[in-house]
């Protein structure tokens, strides 16, 4: 459409269906900018606590823990079925780059930390 990615791009292989409504490209930004955040909420509460505020930890401490891996994990699957039934081929190739970083980034974390907790130093395991 326009040169500022406002629309499908047909060069990319982007074909705009009739039955799909405008705001699938709408959608696809807002599930990219939500997974964007995600490192930014899950460090708000450590933030805060630096900049003197520890109440907010206390009180909304675990709803910022769980709110970033959610939506680490539920923005990238959201944008792959949108993406593939918006018939949108680089935004598809985007959500799949951005769920496979999630998947080994939470995966990493788990497993590490779980070993981590079992295992500590000087002790082997």
């Amino acid at each position: 459409m326009s040169s500022l990615g406002a629309g499908p791009d047909p060069r990319a292989g982007d074909v705009p269906d009739r039955r799909m409504p405008f705001g699938v490209d709408r959608v696809i930004m807002w599930l990219s900018l939500w997974w964007m955040a995600g490192p930014l909420i899950f460090c708000t509460p450590a933030i805060v606590r630096a900049m003197g505020f520890p109440w907010v930890m206390e009180e909304f401490g675990s709803v910022f823990w769980w709110a970033a891996p959610t939506g680490a994990m539920v923005a990238p699957i959201t944008g792959l079925v949108v993406a593939h039934n918006g018939r949108r081929r680089k935004a598809l190739g985007r959500f799949i780059v951005m769920t496979t970083l999630s998947s080994a980034l939470i995966l990493t974390y788990w497993v590490f930390g779980v070993l981590l907790a079992e295992c500590p130093d000087g002790y082997h395991c």
